[in-house]
């Protein structure tokens, strides 16, 4: 196998350490990649998988260790000292100028220049010819305010393969693509492999490393348990060494008994279209409704209208009395939560504390007879969400920005939680989260329903969908194509209402 044929390591990443203010982020971590192979990395939120790859890409400075690329030592002072290097990385958050057109992102700050103006006929070529390589089909003078998520991911692979790169890192890329489009990414990855290209892949997903990785690291709290060849280990023993426990099964036993309606929804219309069309259903007292659909179902436009997010026609009613909510503000009075899908964009308040962003949503509970917050209550709360959920943080005064995106994900997800929502609405709820923490989510999720609780929640991985939902209501090109019975229906059946309005 290649992985064998293949002994010449492209990077090697000895010893390196990284602390910060209260915690020590990185322990002596080592991390080989060989040459034209697909390197996994893997482990829980908070392990330092980030801040390796950050020390590598020269956003971080790493206190101590050395990295060689091709057998030369070097020290990335900078991101753009990396790319200059043949290193580059498409990050789990995008951060894209929206407003502009695709072929601007690519080539923001390198443009094509003649004399002193930019050459955008040969801009617009050079971003043909790299989609045409990667079957990408996209026009480049599109504006990326209109693209989806999966068409800004890929545009970030492009960009990524335009620095002629010899190692690309990929943090999470699939989190929002559809089964076609990771396809079409294992594609990409393969072909850059026979390019001698090196990936190094940061997934959760364990099918995914089995599928297209050779290698895999396991870290465990800021240091490195183990380096094996994807065949000589299974996803039990990786999952064991992320977790340093085992961990049988990946959904809990479930407790919850589905009971009279809670929510009933007809006739839900967006009002500005393309968007839903006349969607009915109904959510019971302790149940967990998934939302499945290809990318372009309108899937989070359903919740989204649910909680006024989005102006739409028809009937909402929750326990039989009719919701006319004018903003989210309503919907949060009247006992409905939604935990958004791109939580850097929609999710959290970056430049604001743990202690912020776990209250801010239960703000009006904290007031006061004398007009003041209860910051007691405040504390006490927020350590909740702390203990409960989990979050991996120095203390509850630690900018959420600063955390990973999983514990960012967790200290959200705790926020809602807090509210004591009637009607949870969670929008790919496991997104970017570890295999250990996902499991604690599902628990969560299954204690509310358990409750008289109703949870609706859309997802893009069908085997939690399975594993954790009564029913799956599958939408397809913005209207609903059917509701199963999970345990009566197949993922063939779901994929094929997918398609039924394409």
């Amino acid at each position: 196998m290649q992985e064998e044929a293949n002994n010449k390591f492209l990077l090697e990443m000895n010893g390196i350490s990284k602390e910060f203010p209260g915690v020590k982020a990185l322990d002596g971590v080592t991390l080989k990649v060989r040459k034209g192979s697909v390197h996994a990395l893997m482990g829980e939120n908070g392990a330092g998988k980030s801040t390796l790859m950050k020390c590598l890409f020269g956003i971080y400075h790493m206190d101590e260790g050395q990295i060689r690329l091709e057998e030369r030592d070097v020290k990335f002072t900078s991101s753009k000292h990396a790319l200059d290097n043949g290193v580059s990385m498409v990050h789990q958050e995008l951060n894209q100028v929206r407003s502009t057109r695709i072929m601007d992102n690519i080539w923001l700050g390198r443009f094509p220049t003649k004399g002193i103006f930019v050459d955008e006929d040969k801009m617009y070529k050079d971003t043909l010819e790299i989609f045409k390589s990667l079957d990408i089909y996209l026009d480049p003078k599109k504006k990326v305010s209109e693209l989806q998520v999966s068409e800004c991911q890929m545009v970030e692979i492009a960009k990524a393969v335009s620095y002629n790169s010899k190692l690309i890192v990929m943090d999470e890329p699939t989190s929002s693509l559809t089964e076609k489009e990771v396809s079409h990414l294992f594609k990409i990855i393969r072909n850059l492999k026979s390019k001698d290209v090196s990936v190094i892949y940061i997934s959760h997903k364990m099918d995914e490393i089995e599928q297209i990785c050779d290698e895999v690291t396991v870290m465990r709290d800021g240091q490195w348990i183990a380096t094996r060849f994807i065949k000589d280990i299974t996803t039990d023993e990786i999952i064991r060494l992320m977790v340093g426990r085992d961990l049988s099964n990946r959904f809990p036993p479930k407790a919850n008994q589905p009971g009279a309606v809670i929510l009933k929804v007809e006739n839900l219309t967006a009002v500005y279209q393309p968007s839903i069309s006349d969607v009915s259903f109904e959510l019971r007292e302790g149940e967990i409704l998934g939302i499945a659909g290809l990318v372009g179902a309108k899937r989070t436009d359903v919740i989204e209208s649910i909680f006024a997010e989005r102006q739409a026609t028809g009937s909402v009613k929750l326990r039989g009395k009719a919701m006319k909510f004018k903003s989210p503000k309503d919907a949060i009075k009247s006992g409905f939560a939604l935990v958004t899908e791109e939580r850097r964009a929609t999710g959290i308040f970056p430049n604001q504390d743990i202690f912020f962003n776990s209250s801010i949503a239960n703000i009006d509970r904290y007031v006061t007879f004398a007009s003041v917050l209860d910051q007691r209550k405040i504390l006490k709360d927020t350590n909740w969400v702390v203990d409960s959920m989990r979050v991996k943080t120095p203390n509850n005064k630690t900018r959420i920005v600063s955390l990973s995106g999983g514990n960012q994900q967790k200290v959200i997800i705790g926020r809602w939680l807090l509210t004591e929502p009637e009607v949870l609405l969670l929008d790919e709820p496991t997104r970017g989260i570890d295999v250990g923490a996902k499991f604690d989510i599902y628990q969560l999720m299954i204690d509310l329903a358990a409750k008289g609780k109703g949870v609706i929640m859309v997802s893009s991985e069908m085997p939690e969908l399975l594993g954790i939902t009564d029913r799956i209501m599958v939408m397809s090109n913005g209207r609903l194509a059917g509701i199963v019975n999970t345990n009566e229906t197949t993922q063939e059946e779901i994929l094929r209402l997918s398609s039924k309005y394409l």
